[in-house]
């Protein structure tokens, strides 16, 4: 089938959980493809064009990379239940709070516990993924003030949960709450002996936590990665050529482009503009393995750049 959905993720990847929940919410029926942790990855790369981060969803010949554009999709696929129901925009600006601020408190939290026991192998690919060093003691030293900031954010989630509500925005479970659960999950699945140590004094962080846990990932099966590569091929993206008429550069469809995401696993993808608007960029590349494909990233976190 072309038309299922079709994530390719590892089970402790926090970004991917992002996801796994949203399909729980919703009730999605979805494919699993556990791609490697580390590089290489060579059934992933010939969907991408070179886009090494995980999660990556693919339905037929469309591949979405980049939680942020994959929970955008799915909302716009299958509205209901809604991921934000009552604020359409300010839940995705509260990903970059999840993703950049509170991430970084939690990785040097988790990593300074574990990082002399991290394989070297993954630390060499660390350090290709972020552009920047690996350091287990300079991690330990981070420790103290990454605790701090990592309460000071549980905080505001106590603080918005403190009337008693369930989830964030109120009865139902949506894309505040998606953001907001996943590093609590990183830290509690990478440090389970630790973890209840962070979250002590937040009475109503524990027991949305628990309902968040609940909502589990909705029905999946697996797929072998190269199974994946001949969905692609046997299918033909559905995104359309859509000029921008409001495109800050003058981007056409046609133009050659390349994308990159701007804060690490900044590898170019090269391809031809199919559309773009505020929240989206789609461009067209073509792989012997997999044909010819549509890859779709966010605007916001991501550079552009003529080819």
């Amino acid at each position: 089938m072309t038309d299922e959905i079709i994530l390719h993720n590892y089970p402790n990847s926090p970004f991917s959980e992002k996801v796994r929940v949203a399909f729980g919410i919703k009730g999605l029926s979805w494919r699993s493809v556990i791609q490697p942790v580390i590089m290489p990855k060579p059934d992933l790369i010939p969907l991408t064009g070179g886009y090494r981060r995980i999660p990556v969803m693919q339905i037929g010949a469309d591949v979405f990379c980049d939680s942020q554009i994959i929970l955008r999709e799915l909302e716009r696929r299958f509205p209901a239940p809604s991921l934000s129901p009552q604020n359409k925009g300010a839940p995705y600006g509260l990903g970059f709070w999840a993703d950049r601020q509170v991430f970084q408190a939690a990785v040097a939290i988790i990593f300074g516990e574990i990082g002399d026991r991290v394989p070297e192998d993954f630390k060499k690919d660390r350090v290709a993924l972020s552009g920047g060093g690996f350091s287990s003691e300079a991690l330990k030293r981070a420790v103290p003030f990454m605790r701090d900031q990592y309460r000071a954010h549980l905080r505001f989630l106590e603080d918005q949960l403190s009337d008693g509500r369930p989830f964030w925005g109120g009865a139902q479970a949506g894309l505040a709450d998606i953001h907001a659960f996943m590093n609590p999950w990183f830290v509690a699945n990478a440090l389970p002996h630790k973890a209840q140590e962070t979250v002590a004094e937040f009475a109503q962080v524990q027991a949305w936590y628990a309902r968040m846990r609940a909502i589990g990932h909705g029905p999946s099966s697996a797929m072998m990665p190269g199974e994946a590569l001949a969905v692609a091929k046997a299918a033909t993206a559905t995104a359309q050529d859509a000029a921008d008429p409001h495109d800050p550069n003058g981007r056409r469809p046609g133009d050659r482009v390349t994308v990159a995401a701007d804060d690490y696993g900044r590898d170019p993808v090269a391809g031809t503009l199919v559309f773009a608007d505020a929240h989206e960029i789609a461009v067209r590349r073509s792989d012997p393995a997999v044909g010819e494909v549509v890859v779709h990233f966010p605007r916001a976190g991501f550079v552009v750049m003529s080819a």
